[in-house]
């Protein structure tokens, strides 16, 4: 009764079925597409190993496209993710995720399947090859479909954030970080260092990264060398008073540990206050003006610091 349903269906709905099949399309290479929101995983192949699939011929994507409006769009919809008569969403499916060539659906498609809860589906009596080709054109959607959370198909948009006041930017400068900071100084150039004020600003507000900021550093480029982050260190004082200086590599409620300058590591067993440890961490100034900052106050300092060129 269902084949008949489809059928008849199929027959009625044929012009519209294909106008719709046109208009996804098949991809038109044979490589899974990659590149920002596309590809599998939307990171162009970098996922689930059974989703690195190289697609079928672009012949073959056509005709499974074909294939799937007459005899699977009724239940799958037109875009794989469900249709009217309940069928389940192809893209989402652990079947269709795990098949490689149509050596998993072409069972469920010629055995039919039954699964408490959902419309039957009957058994279609299709080709070996068709079914193949339709997985295919299933599989080709698929690869076109960002990783959950990925972003937008399409190029990176690059918003424009300078939005602030550059001499409202200055002057918060002066007031708050002038102390540490120098526009003729450390930060000379600064602008030239960041392929965009985004950066910029994502750097700058989390004080890290080539050279704003204390202990900040990364890869040079033309604007001048990499310059090396500093570490965090810690001074450990013994009970008996001896000192132990160096990089902090780890503390919590029961141990600290060090290296020192000569590459000795030194670990201490925390009782309490005992031993005396004192930290110093080269971003603690901006790690305290990140619960200050405003809105405007970033606004204004990064249309302050994208001058610094």
């Amino acid at each position: 009764m269902r084949n008949f349903v489809l059928a008849a269906a199929a027959a009625v709905l044929t012009s519209a079925i294909y106008s719709g099949v046109a208009a996804q399309g098949p991809p038109a290479g044979g490589a899974p597409p990659g590149g920002r929101g596309q590809g599998p995983g939307g990171r162009g192949g970098q996922t689930f190993p059974n989703r690195q699939r190289q697609l079928a011929d672009p012949a073959i994507i056509q005709r499974g496209n074909a294939l799937y409006g007459i005899n699977c769009r009724l239940c799958h919809g037109a875009d794989l993710r469900g249709g009217d008569l309940g069928g389940v969403n192809l893209l989402r499916s652990a079947l269709v995720l795990s098949d490689k060539e149509g050596e998993q659906i072409l069972p469920v498609v010629k055995e039919g399947r039954q699964r408490p809860g959902m419309p039957p589906m009957p058994p279609l009596p299709l080709a070996d090859d068709d079914i193949k080709a339709i997985a295919a054109y299933i599989h080709s959607v698929a690869a076109t479909m960002a990783g959950q959370g990925g972003p937008p198909p399409g190029p990176p948009v690059e918003l424009n954030i300078v939005v602030g006041d550059p001499a409202a930017g200055q002057r918060y400068f002066a007031a708050n970080c002038a102390s540490c900071h120098s526009p003729t100084g450390d930060l000379q150039g600064l602008a030239s260092r960041y392929p965009s004020p985004m950066q910029l600003q994502n750097t700058w507000v989390g004080g890290v990264s080539q050279g704003f900021g204390r202990g900040g550093g990364a890869a040079g480029n033309a604007a001048g060398p990499a310059r090396v982050p500093k570490p965090v260190t810690v001074v450990v004082t013994t009970a008996d008073g001896q000192r132990y200086e160096g990089r902090l590599d780890r503390i919590d409620d029961f141990i600290v540990s060090l290296t020192q300058a000569d590459g000795t590591p030194k670990t201490f067993r925390r009782n309490g206050s005992v031993p005396a440890v004192q930290i110093t961490d080269p971003l603690e100034a901006h790690k305290k003006m990140l619960v200050k900052y405003t809105d405007k106050d970033i606004h204004d300092v990064t249309a302050y610091l994208v001058t610094l060129k």
